[in-house]
């Protein structure tokens, strides 16, 4: 279970700097300096190259603080989810293979947070590969 407050609203938080153009500056006054820490922490660098921003999502995993691995972890929970579940128009079957192989890499740094959550990621990922690879052989 996770009961810290500023990790619960900067999982809630944690796309907005990205997706919506939020500032740290707006983060910080409405919800605190240590929310605005791990939703940056979180952030990917929208100027670099998104194959790049791939990249740096599996080198900084190991390294980032227990709050934030907490949310990125989670975060790839719900990911995994809607890749098995609801994914998008544009995600044919290669590209909802090739995000779990992605997402499998990022997860495996984050490890160690929260077990529970590392629990709960094992299961989906198990699910949504086991479901994918069920799909491919009949492709």
């Amino acid at each position: 279970m996770v009961d810290d407050v500023d990790i619960l609203a900067a999982a809630i938080l944690h796309d907005t700097v990205e997706d919506a153009g939020v500032t740290a500056r707006e983060l910080t006054d409405n919800f605190g300096w240590a929310v605005c820490a791990y939703v940056l922490e979180v952030s990917d660098d929208k100027s670099l190259p998104k194959a790049r921003r791939k990249e740096l999502q599996i080198e900084h995993a190991p390294h980032l603080s227990q709050g934030a691995k907490i949310i990125k972890v989670a975060d790839k929970i719900c990911n995994v989810g809607d890749v098995l579940k609801d994914p998008g128009e544009d995600w044919d079957l290669n590209r909802r293979i090739e995000y779990m192989d992605w997402a499998l890499k990022v997860a495996a740094g984050l490890r160690g947070a929260n077990t529970n959550l590392d629990l709960v990621f094992d299961e989906v990922a198990k699910s949504a590969m086991k479901e994918l690879t069920k799909q491919l052989t009949r492709a």
